[in-house]
């Protein structure tokens, strides 16, 4: 039955190590119950609890579906920086509103599963320039590190030079930077649930210093209702909607196949010919997650890198993918507990996530500057301009345009020069 179910294999594993493999990897990704809301709740109709219950059901979805379509052991929620993008750009950055966002994500899934039906999902990741794909994992990590270090008032406005250090002598800036050494260390220590146990740890240190509002532990979860399906339609044919739609499909894109064939390349989870097994199915897992994700009222649900602590752990089938599910379902009941956390305590989260997400910086070519040029650009873009979209979108022109006059233009495809002028023409007229 588990085989069936779940593709698991008792002469490759075991249940006892598939559910310590599914709590491992929940405990490295949780972080999420107490980011998302702190971040949803900067905007106005979108009560903090009632973000907390749809990003658990988000994850469960995800997470249920990658267990019976995948059948691997990956865990599934709202994804970082594709949150960060819908909260600071779409909504904060751009004006739009909320609903506008949910919107794109529900159109995103649509279209995900569509091109996954098709097989045009692995067709576009393939059309894209590897150094590209490498910056915007690099750029996304800069961009919510600083979101972290602003939130907790570490970075502060200025005047004069725009930003500054903010008084970390006391108060949330403190208390954020005993956070980040207090994680850093135990992820030093390659402890398990490092980053969700230094959140946890954190809130507490912050009781004495008066940062820390304590709600309680245990709570029926808030209702979804003022969130659920709430979409809106008369925006769906601007050139705004296809751009911030195009951006979630891109960074979900290459988050996904990034973690799929890093993780099954580690864990020698792979063909012979060195191809993912199962990796449409692992793709429709995805894109029915977001789907659902967006009727629920939260951002872009992902495959989370983290799922490398549970393969790891020993990880190897669907059925670690349905305990990291399992846990989400039994967090929904310590709603107060998450809600507690402050932003400065949820800060060195998004700082270790944005070093994480900054891996990838290391295979481009930088001694080609027809590829680093446009990559630095995509990178440096995103924090600059508060904005993921525009790093994407500047470093994808420059990429056009340095090969062009380097006579480089076999390097360019066809899918690039309709983008480059799609994007120069925003830049021009929006």
């Amino acid at each position: 039955m588990l085989k069936k179910l779940f593709g698991f294999d008792r002469g490759i594993t075991s249940v006892r190590t598939e559910i310590i493999a599914g709590i491992t990897t929940f405990l490295t990704m949780s972080y999420i119950l107490a980011v998302n809301p702190s971040m949803f709740g900067q905007l106005e109709g979108m009560p903090s609890g009632a973000v907390f219950t749809s990003t658990a059901l988000a994850a469960i979805v995800g997470c249920l579906a990658m267990a019976f379509l995948g059948k691997l052991p990956f865990g599934l929620a709202p994804g970082m920086g594709l949150n960060a993008f819908f909260v600071y750009s779409v909504c904060l950055g751009m004006g739009y509103s909320w609903q506008f966002a949910l919107t794109a994500v529900l159109i995103e899934g649509i279209i995900f599963i569509i091109l996954t039906l098709t097989n045009v999902r692995e067709a576009i990741v393939n059309a894209i320039p590897k150094s590209l794909r490498n910056a915007i994992g690099a750029g996304i990590g800069l961009f919510i590190a600083f979101i972290g270090l602003e939130s907790a008032g570490v970075i502060v406005s200025d005047p004069a030079t725009l930003v500054a250090l903010g008084d970390i002598t006391s108060g949330s800036a403190l208390l954020a930077l005993i956070g980040i050494i207090l994680t850093g260390f135990l992820y030093a220590r390659n402890v398990p649930g490092a980053i969700l146990i230094g959140i946890l740890a954190t809130m507490i240190i912050g009781i004495p210093l008066g940062v820390t509002e304590f709600k309680g532990v245990l709570s029926t979860p808030e209702s979804i209702a003022p969130i659920f399906c709430q979409f809106e339609w008369h925006n769906i044919f601007t050139l705004d909607m296809l751009v911030v739609v195009f951006t979630f499909l891109f960074i979900d894109m290459f988050d996904t196949v990034g973690t799929l064939v890093g993780v099954c390349t580690k864990s020698g989870m792979v063909n012979k010919d060195g191809s993912i097994p199962r990796i449409k199915e692992a793709f429709m897992a995805d894109s029915i997650a977001t789907t659902f994700g967006a009727m629920l009222g939260t951002s872009t649900t992902t495959t989370y890198v983290e799922s490398a602590a549970g393969v790891a752990q020993g990880g190897r089938s669907g059925l670690t993918a349905f305990v990291i599910g399992c846990c989400f379902a039994v967090a929904l009941l310590f709603s107060p507990l998450f809600l507690s956390i402050p932003a400065a305590a949820t800060a060195p989260a998004l700082v270790l996530v944005g070093l994480l997400m900054l891996e990838p910086i290391r295979n481009i070519p930088f001694e080609d500057f027809t590829e680093s040029i446009p990559a630095f650009v995509c990178v440096i873009m995103m924090p600059l301009t508060y904005s993921i979209s525009n790093g994407i979108l500047l470093g994808m022109v420059t990429y056009v345009l340095m090969n062009m006059v380097c006579g480089k233009f076999k390097k360019i495809t066809p899918a690039m020069y309709i983008l480059a002028i799609l994007f120069t023409l925003k830049f021009i007229f929006i």
